[in-house]
C-alpha cells in the first residue's frame, strides 16, 4: 500500500529525554525537567522563527536547529538559575549531537526495506547535526534520503515541510505513511494529507484537535503492522 515510509527523527528514532541523564550528572536535582524544558523552548523557538514571517522564500528570522538547540540550552539554563559554563554547554551539545537511538529504530528501518519499501528522515534538525546522530546509530544503510527543513527555512508544522517528501520522492500523498512520536507532528501531517501513524510511547491523549492518526501504537515496531 505505500511506497514510502518517513519518519521524524528527533523524539520519534532519537530519544531527546536521554539528556536528562547527562544533564542530572551536571545539574543535580534538575535532570528530567531540565530536559523536557529544553525541549519545549527548542519546539517554542522553531515556530516563533516561522509563525513572524512565514515567507515561502524562507523566514527572515530562520537559524539552523543546531543554534536554535543551543539558545533554547542557555535560555533553560537562565530560567532555572543553573551555571552553564563554556565546557557544560560543550558536554551537552556534543550529546546531543549524538543522541541514543531508541531500540527498535535500526531493527524496524531494516524491516521496512526488505520489504522493498522506500524511507526517509523528515525534519527539523540542519543537514549536519543530521548526517552526525544517524551515523552515530548506524541508520545509513537503511534510509533513502535525509530530508531537512533547512532547505526552506521554514519549521514545521507549515505545509511546505511536508512538501518536500513530495519533492524528493514520485510518489503521491496516499502512498506516505509518516510517522511522528509528536502528536502535534504528526496532527500537521494527517492535516497535509498523509496517512499517519503516531508513536504513543508515554500514553498521552492526542491533541484536540483534527482527525485522529490512522494508526498508534506505543513503539516504533508497531508500524511494521501497518504495511
Amino acid at each position: 500500500m505505500y511506497k514510502l515510509i518517513a519518519f521524524d527523527a528527533y523524539g520519534t528514532l532519537f530519544d531527546v529525554y536521554s539528556m536528562g541523564v547527562l544533564a542530572e550528572q551536571l545539574f543535580p536535582g534538575h535532570g528530567q525537567p531540565f530536559a523536557q524544558m529544553w525541549r519545549d523552548r527548542q519546539i517554542d523557538y522553531t515556530r516563533l522563527v516561522t509563525m513572524s514571517d512565514p515567507n515561502p522564500e524562507g523566514s527572515q528570522y530562520y537559524l539552523p536547529f543546531w543554534e536554535l538547540t543551543i539558545r533554547s540550552l542557555r535560555y533553560v539554563c537562565k530560567r532555572l538559575a543553573l551555571d552553564l559554563t563554556a565546557d557544560k554547554e560543550k558536554q551537552l551539545m556534543d550529546q546531543y549531537a549524538k543522541l541514543t537511538g531508541f531500540e527498535d529504530s535500526v531493527s524496524v528501518m531494516s524491516a521496512i526495506k526488505q520489504k522493498g519499501i522506500s524511507t526517509a528522515i523528515l525534519s527539523n534538525g540542519s543537514r549536519e547535526m543530521l548526517k552526525i546522530v544517524v551515523q552515530s546509530n548506524g541508520l545509513d544503510p537503511f534510509l533513502d534520503k535525509v530530508i531537512t527543513i533547512e532547505e526552506i527555512k521554514l519549521f514545521k508544522t507549515t505545509p511546505q515541510t511536508y512538501e518536500l517528501l513530495l519533492k524528493n520522492f514520485p510518489v503521491s500523498k496516499n502512498q506516505i505513511l509518516f510517522v511522528s512520536s509528536n502528536a502535534w507532528d504528526a496532527l500537521a501531517a494527517k492535516w497535509y494529507g498523509f496517512d499517519v501513524f503516531w508513536v504513543n510511547r508515554f500514553g498521552h491523549p492526542f491533541e484536540e484537535l483534527g482527525e485522529r492518526p490512522d494508526y498508534e501504537g506505543s513503539t516504533l515496531t508497531d508500524v511494521l503492522k501497518c504495511i
